[in-house]
C-alpha cells in the first residue's frame, strides 16, 4: 500500500533552507519516492492552511519511506530545514489499489 509523506513548511531562513534544497535530489534519489507536489500558494477551499509550502512524496509502502527518511544521510541533510524552517510533518496511508 501507497504512503504519503505530508509536510506543511514555514521557511524562516530562505539561504538557510536552500542549503537543504541544494542536498536533497542527491539522497532522495536513492530511494522509491516520487515527488508529487512541492506548492508555496496552495489555494485554500475551506479553513486556514498552517504553512505556505506544501509538500506531497508518495513511497510505494510506509518501509521505504521510513528508510529514506531515517537514513543517517538524510537526517544530516535535514538540520537545514530544521534551522531554516517549523515543519509539521506526517505519514499518510493510500488506499489499497
Amino acid at each position: 500500500m501507497a504512503s504519503y509523506f505530508v509536510a506543511l513548511i514555514e521557511i524562516k531562513d530562505p539561504a538557510r533552507y536552500q542549503q537543504y534544497l541544494a542536498g536533497f535530489d542527491r539522497i532522495f534519489d536513492k530511494y522509491s519516492g516520487e515527488v508529487v507536489s512541492v506548492e508555496d500558494s496552495p489555494r485554500v477551499l475551506e479553513g486556514i492552511w498552517p504553512a505556505a509550502r506544501t509538500v506531497l512524496i508518495r513511497f510505494p509502502n510506509e518501509q521505504e519511506l521510513r528508510r529514506w527518511y531515517d537514513s543517517e544521510e538524510y537526517q544530516e541533510l535535514a538540520e537545514y530545514r530544521r534551522e531554516a524552517s517549523v515543519a509539521q510533518i506526517a505519514v499518510i496511508s493510500g488506499r489499497d489499489e
